[in-house]
């Protein structure tokens, strides 16, 4: 099943919006291309910043060919063009092997020698023998072809594959039981997502509210920002949650930048572990958003969101009680119509 990073990773970039790309398609995208990370686990380059499971402990997705592709780039330190590149490979890791060094810069939106670079600063001699590499551990046939879809169900179809990809990943629980120990712990647990990332962050800081003592939303950025923060920390805070996606706001790295130099744990929801925020994340919890559309789409690290939610509610004693007396509440105020 092919995925939809086919339409148009370059071009520049134009306003909070999104970008214009190949074939005049504005997208929400990152500026280095946007990718089915393979596990949770450290970005490559991210100078060891961010903790998770390596390629032993990514249960049914190292073998997988987005798996074997993450396996070549892990430890090592790339150019943000090579990061890009990276992206798009894995994103279309399927059809990656069949694709010559043109096709493959026009999937990333960078040059033809880019690609002969990146091939070269992975230790192969240039694009073709990469290109071989990867055909000895690809599977031998191309992913099935969805040609014959219209626009909307091919964005359909990618965000399938992106939950499928995230159902591998969670074959290894132990990155969200880590996050939802430490989300639990944290009196009180302050919620980071801005710009597109709003959304994620409200929806998760609502429900955990339901569960958790005290969840402090921060949607808003500004001069304030640091100053939350800083008051979540006097107030006892030992962890942040940061939902962040495509395109990610300079702020947002800062912030969280901020958040670990004050002495809080990062826990970080991104679209790859490619993501400019890896390098400021203790824990980084990948989940790919879909570019099929004219704005990115982000059913998978929604659906990780609730994961972590019910992961902390593990670690929460009183979760079930507190929710049974929201229901009851709820009830006596007549606050839904079922």
């Amino acid at each position: 099943m092919s995925t939809l990073g086919d339409r148009a990773a370059g071009g520049d970039k134009d306003g909070d919006g999104g970008t214009m790309g190949g074939g005049g398609t504005m997208r929400d995208g990152a500026a280095t291309g946007v990718g089915r990370a393979t596990g949770f686990d450290e970005a490559p380059g991210a100078g060891g910043a961010s903790e998770g499971v390596g390629p032993e402990g990514d249960a049914g997705v190292g073998d997988s060919p987005a798996g074997r592709l993450q396996s070549l780039f892990e430890g090592r330190r790339l150019t943000p063009t090579q990061r890009r590149i990276a992206h798009s490979m894995v994103r279309s890791a399927a059809d990656v092997p069949f694709l010559s060094s043109v096709e493959l810069a026009e999937l990333a939106g960078v040059s033809q020698p880019s690609v002969t670079r990146f091939a070269v600063a992975l230790g192969f001699d240039g694009y073709p023998a990469l290109r071989r590499h990867l055909r000895e551990v690809a599977p031998t046939e191309q992913a099935a072809d969805t040609a014959s879809y219209n626009e909307y169900q091919q964005a359909v179809e990618a965000e399938i594959e992106n939950l499928r990809h995230l159902a591998a990943v969670l074959a290894d629980p132990r990155p969200v039981a880590r996050a939802g120990r430490l989300l639990a712990a944290s009196r009180p647990l302050p919620v980071l997502g801005l710009r597109a990332a709003a959304s994620q962050a409200y929806g998760f800081a609502y429900f955990a509210a339901k569960v958790h003592p005290d969840v402090r939303l921060l949607h808003e950025g500004g001069t304030m920002l640091q100053d939350r923060i800083d008051a979540a920390v006097r107030a006892g805070a030992t962890a942040l949650l940061c939902f962040a996606l495509p395109r990610h706001p300079r702020e947002v790295v800062d912030a969280l930048g901020y958040a670990k130099e004050a002495g809080l744990t990062v826990v970080t929801v991104a679209d790859s572990a490619f993501a400019p925020v890896a390098k400021v994340s203790d824990l980084l919890l990948p989940a790919a958003v879909g570019t099929g559309l004219a704005f990115d789409t982000a059913c998978a690290p929604m659906l990780l969101g609730r994961v972590l939610l019910e992961a902390m509610c593990d670690d929460l004693p009183d979760a079930q009680a507190r929710l049974e007396q929201f229901d009851a509440r709820a009830a006596v105020r007549g606050l839904f119509v079922e």
